[in-house]
């Protein structure tokens, strides 16, 4: 069975069991909240070191063969520019056509999140390499010192043969423990998706934030259905582009529901190399990257709220001056989101409304409930774009083996 399929039933089971067994008491909510925690847990359990070896192997390769510096070049620049085209989308479409304000509360919080990036830069380089590998949520550190440990490697190829042999044969063995795992994650995925319905079913009944769902889901579909693959339509020539769509529908599926970057990491990359056909050497680097920086899903869902939190406060025009700061703010945040996999975009919400002002201080108050679908839409923009530029990557460096659609995964 392919395992996109494995995917879609345990969805299709997770719907059903929220809505005609849901928890009735608060026990059975908090065992499906442990056996949720449990299921995320399990899902992230070999990608730490699957990442280490791979990327420190492939590394190796890229600099090697003299494919590193292109091999960067294509990857942020289209980390860069996907960005400010989810963020050019997002502020478009919320000053058009969110109209909806919502009801302000009374709600008052004294446990404000926030963003410490000197923090962020001095993880990147602990006081012991081997820290890096102590991090599970920001993946950066790992990548960092694995790339260093590549690079350093080609340096002097017959000196470190052995070792890269040695990290070859591990980084195939982790690979395969990680492919295991995601084969049983379908199964953890009916837990997932029965409490990601239960929250969206209590919303719905609200009605608070149907509006501003519809917009993202409307925007989603364009981005995914229409955008992407008509970009690899002109800028690769793809003949077929919607093959990367179809690789795409089951780390679609975890993103969307558990609204992890670091959860859907292992699947992207494990049909990035099986279903699409990029090369290890390129498929081990993109991905993560992708991961960490192309946040542009989070910054578009940023930019759609923080618009959706002034027209709830007044119906007052927009100034261009506020309308730019709202773009660069979330597009400049989306950058530094890579220790925060799954309530990145809330985090980024908040500090806007706190570095705003005027009164809107306490803003992000208003979609803390919904932070959760919020944050689903924000992770399901973030995987196309990783799964649709890693295949462009791959095109524009020539390590794609092209695979039948019938082979795929």
């Amino acid at each position: 069975m392919k395992v996109w399929l494995k995917y879609i039933l345990g969805i299709a089971l997770g719907v059903a069991f929220a809505i005609i067994l849901p928890p009735q008491s608060e026990q059975a909510r908090a065992a499906l909240d442990f056996v949720t925690d449990l299921v995320i847990r399990f899902g992230r359990y070999a990608l730490v070191p699957m990442l280490f070896f791979s990327i420190a192997t492939a590394c190796f390769k890229l600099r090697d063969e003299k494919l590193m510096l292109k091999t960067g070049l294509w990857t942020f620049a289209l980390i860069i520019l996907s960005s400010l085209f989810l963020v050019a989308l997002g502020l478009g479409a919320a000053l058009l056509f969110c109209k909806q304000q919502i009801p302000m509360g009374i709600e008052q919080t004294n446990d404000i999140p926030t963003l410490d990036v000197p923090a962020l830069l001095v993880k990147l380089f602990p006081y012991s390499g081997f820290s890096s590998l102590l991090n599970d949520s920001y993946l950066l550190p790992c990548f960092v010192f694995a790339g260093f440990i590549g690079a350093g490697a080609a340096d002097d190829q017959a000196a470190s043969r052995n070792a890269m042999a040695l990290f070859t044969s591990l980084g195939k063995v982790c690979y395969n423990v990680m492919s295991f795992f995601t084969e049983i994650l379908s199964v953890g995925m009916i837990a997932i998706v029965c409490r990601w319905t239960l929250v969206f079913i209590a919303l719905h009944r609200l009605g608070t934030y149907a509006e501003l769902f519809r917009l993202l889901a409307i925007l989603l579909a364009i981005v995914g259905v229409v955008v992407y693959p008509l970009i690899l339509r002109i800028l690769c020539h793809e003949h077929h582009p919607f093959r990367v769509l179809y690789a795409s529908i089951a780390p679609f599926c975890i993103a969307f529901f558990s609204a992890d970057s670091n959860l859907v990491l292992p699947l992207a990359t494990r049909h990035g190399k099986e279903s699409l056909g990029i090369r290890h050497r390129v498929n081990a680097v993109t991905y993560p990257l992708f991961s960490i920086f192309a946040r542009g899903g989070a910054a578009l869902v940023v930019c759609v709220c923080f618009i959706a939190i002034l027209r709830s406060y007044s119906l007052l025009k927009i100034e261009r001056e506020t309308i730019m700061w709202i773009g660069t703010s979330a597009f400049l945040l989306s950058f530094l989101l890579g220790e925060h996999p799954t309530e990145g975009p809330f985090l980024a919400l908040t500090i806007m409304c706190m570095n705003y002002g005027n009164g809107f201080e306490a803003g992000f108050l208003l979609l803390r409930d919904a932070a959760p679908i919020l944050c689903s839409f924000a992770a399901a923009f973030d995987v196309l774009t990783a799964m649709t530029g890693s295949y462009i990557v791959g095109l524009k460096t020539h390590t794609v083996k092209r695979q039948e659609i019938a082979k795929f995964i």
